[in-house]
């Protein structure tokens, strides 16, 4: 009996601790940016402020909630130059580049928001302009953030910048969440730490309890055997 509630006593004191850890981050909600290869998404090598792509290059930003590279989901829609582009001619001086906007889903959406239709545009900028030039001439108002962080594509979201997600948030989205698009790409520019836990959690008091229980049991069967 004295073996049995020792492994019970263990076994509690184990489940107790298990629910002492903080809850844990199951990503960041952010424009992730894209380029096209051939016919496949490849995420981006270097940011849009400093990527100046050539005439005739096809890019996508998707929005959307992702645990790190590995997961980040791609663009959706039509990506092909030639029909983005088909009535912005050539023009001396220029370069035409093909963007894909997708806004992500309902499910990813900061709480109150709901994203815009995925949409396509032609930019016609100077030979030498970067990415980001291209988006602002058809795709305002951008936001940014203190670190250059893309924030916000034709005003969306309305607030937030790469924003961490909980694990009980992302439950909550259940199975709303479009997981038919993931591919790899990087994660934002934010802190990959857990976020903080807010104090004890119900499995610590409810393992504490038992633990208790089970010791009092065992101090109980011990004394009774010494009586005999």
């Amino acid at each position: 009996m004295i073996r049995r509630l020792g492994a019970l006593l263990a076994a509690a004191l184990f489940l107790g601790l298990a629910g002492t850890g903080p809850a844990q981050a199951a990503g960041y909600r952010y424009w992730s940016f894209w380029d096209r290869d051939g016919d496949r998404w490849v995420y981006a090598t270097e940011g849009p402020a400093t990527a100046r792509p050539s005439d005739g290059a096809v890019q996508g930003f998707r929005f959307a909630v992702s645990e790190d590279s590995q997961n980040a989901s791609r663009p959706r829609g039509t990506a092909s130059f030639g029909s983005i582009c088909a009535r912005t001619p050539e023009r001396d001086g220029m370069k035409r580049v093909a963007l894909v906007l997708d806004f992500g889903t309902a499910a990813d959406a900061p709480s109150g928001e709901r994203p815009p239709a995925a949409r396509t545009a032609c930019a016609r900028v100077p030979d030498d302009a970067t990415t980001a030039e291209a988006l602002a001439s058809t795709a305002k108002p951008l936001r940014y953030d203190t670190n250059a962080l893309l924030c916000a594509i034709a005003g969306y979201p309305q607030k937030g910048c790469g924003d961490q997600v909980t694990t009980d948030e992302d439950e909550q989205r259940g199975e709303q969440r479009d997981d038919s698009a993931a591919e790899p790409p990087a994660s934002p520019d934010s802190p990959s730490s857990a976020a903080d836990g807010g104090g004890p959690s119900v499995g610590v008091y409810a393992g504490g309890a038992l633990v208790a229980a089970l010791a009092a049991a065992a101090v109980w069967q011990a004394r009774r055997r010494r009586n005999d």
